[in-house]
């Protein structure tokens, strides 16, 4: 589990094809290494990735072809930055929100505007992604934890503070950049637990505004 509150802007070192996937180095910049072992995990733009080498100031981490395939790691290269945090304790300060590292899809960003000294973002959901995320709730942008300004379909609105911009890569984007998106968690699971006795279904019924009706959670 993580936070969403960035540590330190690595940077990818090499990215290479290893038995069918992927081995991914990365340099951590100013992250400790000194309470990280084999086997930890270390969020990279929001991903979750387990450190299977360890050295002066690097890991590294295998991709497997599920996480390439949904997430945007496949698209990075020697050079690009990348957010890290790493695994927070049970003495961790919980300052942004519980977040798992699991990716649920890819957004674009279609808009990058000053807005005083703060930015203003507008990024693009996959449709599937859009029911889970609700004005002033949280959402995952790279591994960051940020609040939503406002939704409209599968558009929503972030304002990114001056802090925000200088710590994490959000200040590298412009219109067009593919970000990972994992929403808040704890949408996921109401859905399954209001559908009951329907989560076993296969082909399990959708939530939307009619079931809520029918199902006494709606006038």
């Amino acid at each position: 589990m993580f936070t969403g509150l960035i540590r330190a802007i690595g940077e990818i070192e090499r990215i290479a094809p290893v038995g069918g996937d992927m081995r991914v180095r990365v340099r951590t910049a100013k992250l400790p290494l000194a309470d990280i072992a084999l086997g930890d995990s270390i969020a990279v733009n929001g991903v979750c990735l387990t450190a299977v080498e360890l050295d002066q100031g690097r890991f590294a981490a295998d991709v497997s072809r599920e996480t390439l395939a949904h997430t945007t790691l496949g698209d990075l290269g020697p050079g690009a930055r990348v957010n890290l945090e790493p695994a927070l304790t049970l003495s961790t300060p919980l300052g942004g929100h519980l977040v798992s590292g699991h990716v649920d899809g890819v957004g674009q960003v279609l808009e990058v505007r000053e807005d005083a000294r703060s930015w203003r973002l507008q990024i693009h959901a996959p449709a599937e992604l859009a029911r889970y995320i609700a004005p002033k709730g949280s959402i995952c942008v790279d591994g960051t934890s940020l609040t939503v300004n406002r939704v409209v379909g599968c558009v929503f609105d972030l304002n990114i503070v001056p802090h925000t911009l200088q710590e994490t890569i959000i200040g590298d984007y412009r219109a067009g950049t593919r970000v990972n998106l994992e929403v808040d968690l704890i949408a996921r699971y109401l859905e399954r637990l209001l559908l009951g006795d329907r989560a076993a279904d296969a082909g399990g019924e959708a939530i939307t505004l009619e079931f809520l009706r029918r199902h006494g959670f709606a006038g």
